[in-house]
């Protein structure tokens, strides 16, 4: 009954909810989601470094993430790279200091906090040229004005960078009187003109005052609360952001410090100065905000504007908006001529007259459908990933955030299963369920940040390493079993593999090697390829009539193995081939029992080889979760992660009845996992998979929700284009597809070409 009923669901499901359907919604979302971010930011304003200077929220306790974008975390050499030739001043009371000692770390971590609290205090790191200066003005007075009045004469040189800020002082100074605050009112107006002026040439930061820890605060600092701070701050952002008639103040208002201090203030010692984490991170944010727009690092999207158009992405942009075109015109004039052929009715019988039957789509039709559709899914890449018009935010892990949707998957996976067509080991079904469940965990580590957890890395490799096992297994097995080792197959694999690699490359404006997991695969099917059909070629066909030729590929397999162990310590594709020789030698002399619920040798082996594959499999485990230093793991990893792959092989194979069945969720990933691990790059993470796509805003679990949907259904329909285009773009006939190929070398020549071109425009 229960089977019964799961089977008439799903079929009621399918009836309504179809992965055609699926790709309209997803379709119909990217339009209104990208509808509503153009809008907001028409609205808002498309300056991310407003977001960076005042909005934010802490992942944990110690990471802050801005609103909407990505903050980098600079480096030493970094930081000097950035300042070098560069005067940075810091003027104002204690916290400014504070500030000012935290940015001077980021360049030199020696620096020491020592020295007369309320005097000057000069940085300068003579190498990198760079010169930062803490000048001590702890109120806003007359002392503040003539200071930054001598900066606005032109003999003067002026610093390309002011962070200026102070309160605390003339609150405390003065009892916090009402008359006071009229005179820093008073005395921020006369300021404020000479600030608007210097932010013409310079760089001009207004700190607002940080809240305070009242409870902790000293008696002679009992009047500084944060009902007088707020007063302050509500007089400086009024007086200076309406300094300017008609324009909007070039003063940049700091405020983010203020969210920063609310959640970590009552961590403060003396309940007015701030903890040395939170100073880093307003440092930090300083840093990101002037830095950004001249390194442009990858993962510190705040503060960057839009990259520009290369050569190549403008002619991409034309080829697909020629395709779409052309298409659409293709589309009018076939609708049409169907019009017109469209059955009529015999006026005298009543009955329609059937004039033509559906002729069926051409060629020339799919090829423009095909580059079509990948047009407008290389537009959402694009509008992900490079054109700032969705957010980006930093990943941040914590043990929920993967072992839970672990957890989740697995129960999926399990749920949904059916018997597999065939029982032998490693059948199509049970190796698209394998591919599927490892590309999944591998997207849920690299979503959830959980490459700085070592014992899961640890386990993330060996899935990798399962992929080139893979590799190695089904290669050999199509070249040992079929004995076709014409061009036209090569050509189908290279093409599978490479072609959308090759179209990202160019629009998203990145080299091959970025996609690094494909060049390996396509290196290693080349590899497999010639080791096989150099002389002499040796099959199963061959080697079926003299045992002779098993001995002659074992020595090629062991000339193989030299030639990667002098070149490479990487073995796990020739693990893979030498497992598929076995297996099959095995099998043809039906060593192995694959029948339907039967184990696979006899009862005492299998179990002994189950146990024995359950404690190497567990042991591999507990080894990667001892794991204390990741250079040395991954040293070893090359020599044992063949034997969890061996061990997790025998589990799933040795049982009969788990060999029978597999799971149609895992599957159906699986047949698609290559187009998930390369899209995940631009439109599930984002900033070159340094960061997450933020779709939705404001709430992490529906953005992850809508965005997995997305990308699952672009990457299904990316699969479907690239079959569509190698049944086309690879004919069978030989002499059509050499013409082919002169044309895709004459292609990737031009590629060439235009890449030295843009790289010397670039220099």
């Amino acid at each position: 009954m229960a089977a019964l009923a799961y089977n008439l669901g799903k079929r009621e499901i399918n009836h309504y909810f179809s992965v055609r359907s699926a790709k309209l919604l997803a379709l119909v979302a990217v339009l209104l989601l990208a509808a509503c971010h153009l809008a907001s930011r028409r609205y808002r304003g498309n300056d991310s470094c407003e977001y960076l200077l005042s909005s934010g929220r802490f992942l944990g306790e110690k990471v802050w993430q801005p609103h909407s974008c990505m903050m980098h975390k600079y480096k030493i050499s970094e930081a000097k790279n950035c300042l070098v030739d560069k005067h940075i001043a810091f003027i104002g009371d204690s916290r400014i200091r504070q500030l000012f000692y935290s940015f001077v770390k980021i360049i030199n971590p020696q620096f020491k906090e020592e020295g007369n609290k309320h005097e000057n205090i000069p940085f300068e790191d003579k190498i990198a040229s760079v010169k930062v200066d803490f000048l001590w003005h702890p109120e806003v007075n007359g002392s503040m004005k003539q200071c930054i009045k001598v900066w606005t004469e032109d003999s003067v040189a002026k610093p390309h960078v002011i962070v200026a800020g102070a309160a605390t002082w003339s609150i405390k100074i003065h009892n916090g009187s009402n008359e006071a605050l009229s005179q820093y009112k008073t005395n921020i107006t006369s300021i404020a003109p000479l600030l608007e002026k210097l932010a013409k040439t310079s760089d001009v930061y207004w700190v607002l005052q940080d809240p305070v820890y009242e409870d902790l605060l000293s008696e002679n600092r009992k009047m500084i609360t944060n009902e007088k701070i707020d007063a302050y701050n509500e007089a400086a952002v009024s007086i200076l952001n309406s300094s300017t008639r008609n324009s909007k103040s070039n003063v940049k208002m700091f405020s983010v410090s203020k969210l920063i201090a609310q959640e970590t203030i009552m961590e403060s010692l003396d309940g007015l100065h701030l903890p040395e984490s939170s100073r880093e991170t307003s440092a930090m944010i300083l840093m990101n905000v002037y830095c950004n727009k001249i390194l442009k690092p990858v993962d510190g999207s705040c503060c960057q504007p839009r990259p520009p158009l290369t050569l190549m992405q403008k002619l991409a942009a034309c080829f697909f908006t020629l395709s779409i075109v052309g298409y659409l015109i293709f589309y009018i004039i076939h609708r049409n001529a169907h019009r017109k052929n469209k059955p009529c009715t015999d006026l005298e019988s009543g009955e329609e007259k059937k004039n033509i039957i559906n002729t069926p789509v051409s060629p020339l039709e799919i090829l423009l459908q095909s580059f079509c559709k990948l047009g407008l899914i290389m537009a959402y890449f694009y509008m992900c990933d490079r054109a700032n018009l969705f957010m980006k935010e930093n990943k941040f892990y914590t043990h929920s955030t993967f072992f839970i949707p672990i957890i989740y998957i697995l129960v999926l996976g399990v749920f949904y299963n059916e018997n597999t067509k065939e029982t032998k080991v490693l059948n199509r079904e049970q190796t698209d369920e394998w591919k599927g469940w490892m590309q999944l965990v591998i997207l849920i580590y690299h979503i959830s940040g959980a490459s700085t957890f070592l014992p899961v890395y640890m386990h993330v490799r060996v899935l990798v390493a399962a992929y080139l096992f893979q590799t190695g297994y089904g290669h050999f097995s199509y070249f040992w079993i079929k004995g076709d080792f014409g061009i036209h197959r090569v050509c189908q694999v290279l093409f599978r593999l490479n072609f959308l690699v090759v179209v990202l490359c160019i629009v998203m404006d990145q080299p091959y090697q970025f996609y690094y997991f494909v060049p390996l695969v396509t290196v290693w099917f080349m590899v497999i390829y010639v080791t096989l059909a150099l002389w002499p070629q040796i099959i199963q066909k061959k080697a079926n009539g003299n045992c002779f030729w098993h001995f002659g590929l074992l020595l090629k397999l062991a000339f193989l193995l030299l030639c990667i162990c002098f070149l490479a310590y990487s073995q796990i594709v020739f693990h893979g081939m030498l497992f598929a020789f076995i297996y099959l030698a095995l099998q043809k002399r039906q060593v192995l029992s694959e029948g339907k619920g039967e184990p696979l040798f006899s009862n005492k082996i299998s179990n002994f080889l189950l146990f024995i594959s359950v404690v190497s499999f567990l042991t591999y485990s507990i080894w990667a979760s001892s794991c204390k230093n990741k250079a040395e793991c991954n040293e070893l990893h090359p020599s044992v992660s063949v034997v969890q792959i061996l061990a997790f092989i025998l589990i799933r194979n040795i049982p009969g009845c788990a060999r029978s069945v597999y799971s149609t969720f895992f599957a159906w990933f699986g047949k698609i996992s290559l187009e998930l691990f390369i899209c995940q790059y631009h439109i599930w993470l984002a900033a070159d998979t340094r960061g997450i796509l933020v779709l939705i805003p404001g709430n992490p679990m529906l953005n992850i929700i809508v965005s997995t949907f997305i990308f699952v259904c672009v990457a299904h329909e990316i699969s479907q284009i690239t079959n569509d285009l190698t049944q086309i773009i690879i004919p069978k006939d030989n002499s059509s597809l050499l013409k082919r190929l002169a044309c895709i070398a004459a292609f990737f020549c031009g590629l060439l070409i235009l890449s030295s071109i843009q790289d010397k425009s670039r220099h």
